[in-house]
């Protein structure tokens, strides 16, 4: 990378940061105490597994899809607990599923660091995904957030099969733009698509809001 490239990156990553700062700002103060709510939730009293955690935890990502929810749940009545569970079930998915996709994609970084899976191996990564996805259970079904636990486990069928559709379809010229779209709508926008709908369950019990 010459030095015209490396100021171009650093300067369209400093413009990415102060747009993400702008867009979250609304929310920000939330999103300070989702951090704390999402860290104490998956602390473990396992050595590796919290070793593992607090190297996860360093791992500072947009949190885009916590700042949808809390703005969705704004949108349709008031930011309150169960908006900091839904907020953190989502993100609980979201962690794990990045996690699984490093151990199948044989990933050596992640958000700038060196991947869980090339540090613990992959036994490590899948296990700890599978971690993560049991505390969102839990922690749903601990406050009988039944319904969160509905909309999420939907998309998690959605991804799934997003995902198996990608490989394959992997290497293949021929793909039709209606089958790329519907890989990305399941891969990706099922979950953002989520976020907002898990922002409206929280704050609102009109089913018609949540749609």
């Amino acid at each position: 990378m010459t030095d015209n490239q490396e100021l171009e990156q650093i300067n369209s990553e400093t413009v990415t940061r102060k747009t993400l700062k702008k867009i979250t700002s609304p929310v920000s103060e939330n999103l300070t105490e989702f951090r704390s709510f999402f860290k104490n939730t998956i602390q473990s009293d396992v050595f590796l597994l919290d070793q593992i955690i607090n190297y996860l935890l360093r791992q500072k990502g947009k949190e885009l899809r916590p700042t949808l929810v809390f703005m969705s749940a704004n949108l349709f009545g008031d930011i309150n607990q169960r908006s900091y569970i839904a907020a953190t079930m989502i993100e609980l998915l979201h962690t794990a599923t990045l996690i699984h996709d490093d151990v199948v994609d044989e990933a050596d970084s992640r958000r700038g660091f060196v991947s869980i899976n090339k540090i613990w191996k992959n036994k490590a990564g899948v296990l700890l995904g599978d971690y993560l996805l049991s505390k969102g259970l839990l922690i749903a079904l601990e406050n009988e957030e039944h319904q969160l636990l509905k909309v999420q486990s939907r998309a998690v069928q959605k991804m799934s099969e997003g995902e198996l559709r990608q490989l394959k379809t992997a290497g293949l010229f021929n793909m039709t733009e209606e089958r790329y779209f519907q890989i990305i709508s399941e891969k990706t926008a099922s979950l953002i698509s989520t976020c907002c709908e898990c922002g409206a369950v929280s704050a609102t019990d009109d089913e018609e809001m949540h749609e």
